[in-house]
């Protein structure tokens, strides 16, 4: 096991980069940060249609978060790389591809944690913005959600730790992510699968855990704000 990590670190790194397309976990990070910050607005368009006064914009959000939640993101990434080139008429990467995939995907889960985040604050200060004379969508804007942002923070970031771990599903169309890279340890090496994916479990191990633990210290800082503050 420590032979194929000291053997083949760069490969789980940065793929075959600088002679050849940048992967490994590089990738991962780059495909995870970009679905998260691209799909991010969406899902606040989203999550602001489920708390919205207007009926047929939470039956809309409410459809949509459903119905792509209870899709396999596999299943989305399949339909993405052959229906995105019909969309736009053109070839599109597989890297682009699983960026399309995963944002949809992604779109309906952040929006149930800016759903819940709004939700979470209490009722009189919609109302105390609505009595100074704003409009629902002023109240969210100035009011709400600046303060449900930062209740979001640490789900937002436990998130990041989910679509770290669903980007491996990009390997199925061929985008170099850690898991291809593994793949490719696993096809040079032959004889050490078992080894091979135990290395690749413990790179995503220690992306997660790190990320998991900032998400706790940033929790705890926000609550030791929030004290301070009501003290």
């Amino acid at each position: 096991m420590f032979e194929i990590v000291h053997d083949y670190l760069a490969l789980f790194l940065v793929g075959s980069w600088p002679n050849g397309p940048l992967g490994g976990v590089a990738i991962t990070l780059i495909l995870s940060a970009l679905g998260l910050v691209i799909s991010f607005p969406i899902s606040v368009l989203i999550g602001l249609a489920q708390v919205s006064p207007w009926r047929w914009m939470r039956r809309l959000a409410g459809i949509w978060t459903r119905l792509v939640r209870g899709i396999p993101l596999l299943m989305i990434i399949f339909w993405a790389y052959f229906a995105v080139p019909l969309l736009v008429g053109a070839e599109v990467s597989a890297f682009t591809t699983a960026v399309c995939a995963i944002i949809v995907y992604e779109s309906a889960f952040l929006s149930q944690i800016v759903r819940a985040g709004l939700e979470g604050l209490p009722r009189g200060q919609m109302e105390a913005a609505r009595s100074n004379g704003l409009s629902w969508l002023q109240s969210m804007r100035y009011v709400q959600l600046p303060q449900a942002l930062a209740n979001m923070l640490p789900s937002i970031v436990n998130q990041f730790v989910s679509i770290i771990k669903a980007t491996s599903l990009a390997y199925v169309i061929g985008v170099p992510e850690l898991t291809y890279s593994a793949a490719q340890v696993n096809t040079i090496v032959l004889t050490k699968p078992l080894q091979t994916f135990l290395v690749l479990a413990a790179f995503y191990f220690v992306l997660c855990f790190a990320i998991s633990r900032f998400a706790g210290w940033l929790e705890r800082r926000i609550a030791r704000q929030r004290a301070g503050l009501a003290s």
